[in-house]
């Protein structure tokens, strides 16, 4: 091989090697960000199953994760309620709970203490329920000790024994299904350390000295997503009794669904117009339209306020509202009217060639076959994009709903009912169902731009070839 083949040979290597280190510092930027932006995300989603998110060290995985957790959470509720899913406390329930506790060299083993406590199954919004307790029902047999085996423990290998006990729990005679039986594991003695059980306890509470179950018949999915659970059923609406979790998405899906619709008829008739139609005062009109997109809601919010207080001038007294506070149709009156939509779309389709439309022009078709049969299909792409973006907006929407959404709790919006959460269950530091109701308030629009993500991108991108 002659030298300039070999140069030539180690020149290639070189460029190929210099590609791969491109192409890897690329890929590495974009885990970066992905996990800069995911990140939050993805640790308020481990985190919503957890009974204590607030639990120091704070950790990405919990016992709620563990599979082996999950096995026995589901034969506690089939023994408790014969619901190995969702778990619960029913007559004929007979539920066995192990406990390993380690007792030190010269302590002697004494049987812990075990009783079904009186307790609500959460804070705040829960707090007013009227609900059965597992404590009226439950009956606790006697702890029985059933193994012993020697061993070392801790960090100083202290030698002892690592003893078993079993504590079982009944529900004879009739009465109703418990969501929850709760039960507290009271240590002999401080020297007698708890060690293991049939499914780890919600907290040691008391130094150690009390090792708590919320639930102990949880069953798998209960053990799991009993925060999701909650949120659905521990906060209902004092006039009603619905969830008013499944109301707040209710109302929010109405929110959003007529504000893309609104947004897209007034964003494609007023773009269109702006892009094709000539008439008097159109440039001065789009000007408007820039001046109106400068302006931030927060400026216009208390003019716009006593608009709706007032029912638009009384106008609103004709189909019998004498104001438009506390209610959807006056949320929508104010936010739908966006200018920047409108902006979106009269580029858009001032990117269309002229020559598409003059083709149908010659055909016959008026102005208005050709924006709904020639123009409007060819903006599939800008339709997409700005669907998502509405969608997102009207979901995500705090600020205007704070203000016009007040009373009832049934009106409000999702957004606004997760302040209700936070104000709630937040005094308690009950932040697991704080966690549950954001990461289920962030799915739809999740589910909607993966649905829409290839009409987005074209959307975002289109025109930028454009010769």
């Amino acid at each position: 091989m002659s030298a300039s083949a070999a140069m030539r040979q180690e020149r290639e290597r070189w460029e190929a090697q210099r590609r791969w280190a491109r192409a890897g510092f690329a890929y590495l930027l974009l885990i970066l960000f992905s996990l800069l932006f995911l990140g939050p995300l993805l640790f308020a989603a481990l985190s919503s199953v957890k009974t204590d998110p607030l639990g120091y060290p704070p950790t990405l995985l919990s016992p709620q994760l563990a599979p082996a957790n999950w096995a026995a959470a589901a034969k506690l509720g089939r023994e408790g309620a014969k619901a190995p899913l969702w778990g619960g406390f029913a007559p004929g329930a007979n539920v066995n709970v192990e406990l390993t506790y380690f007792v030190p060299q010269g302590t002697e083993a004494a049987a812990p203490t075990a009783t079904v406590p009186r307790r609500r199954p959460g804070g705040g919004l829960g707090a007013v329920q009227q609900i059965d307790y597992a404590a009226d029902y439950a009956v606790v047999a006697p702890v029985v000790e059933v193994g012993r085996r020697a061993g070392v423990h801790g960090a100083d290998a202290q030698a002892g024994e690592f003893v078993t006990y079993r504590v079982t729990v009944t529900y004879p005679g009739a009465g109703p299904k418990v969501d929850r039986l709760p039960l507290d594991v009271e240590s002999a003695s401080r020297a007698i350390e708890f060690v293991s059980s049939t499914l780890p306890p919600t907290r040691l509470e008391r130094l150690g000295l009390v090792a708590s179950f919320q639930a102990v018949t949880p069953g798998a999915l209960g053990y799991l997503l009993g925060n999701y659970r909650r949120v659905f059923t521990e906060a209902r609406s004092v006039t009603t009794g619905d969830s008013l979790f499944m109301r707040w998405t209710w109302n929010t899906f109405v929110y959003a669904f007529f504000r893309v619709v609104v947004t897209l008829f007034i964003a494609t008739t007023a773009g269109y117009a702006l892009a094709r139609l000539r008439f008097p005062g159109r440039n001065l009109m789009f000007l408007l339209v820039l001046f109106a997109q400068m302006v931030p809601m927060q400026v216009l919010f208390i003019s716009n306020y006593l608009v709706l207080r007032d029912g638009i001038w009384g106008l609103s007294s004709l189909w019998g509202q004498a104001t438009l506070l506390n209610s959807l149709p006056g949320l929508l009156f104010v936010t739908a009217l966006n200018a920047g939509p409108v902006f979106i779309m009269k580029q858009f389709f001032e990117s269309i060639p002229r020559e598409v439309e003059e083709s149908a022009m010659m055909d016959g078709a008026s102005y208005w076959s050709r924006f709904s049969r020639v123009v409007l299909p060819m903006a599939r792409p800008a339709l997409g994009a700005l669907i998502i973006l509405s969608f997102q907006g009207a979901w995500n929407d705090f600020f205007w709903p704070l203000v016009v959404l007040t009373t009832p709790e049934d009106i409000k919006t999702l957004p606004i009912g997760l302040l209700t959460f936070r104000n709630v269950y937040g005094n308690s530091g009950d932040w697991g169902l704080i966690l549950a109701g954001a990461i289920l308030s962030a799915l739809p629009v999740i589910v909607l731009f993966i649905v829409f993500q290839r009409y987005f991108m074209e959307g975002v991108t289109y025109g930028g070839g454009k010769e």
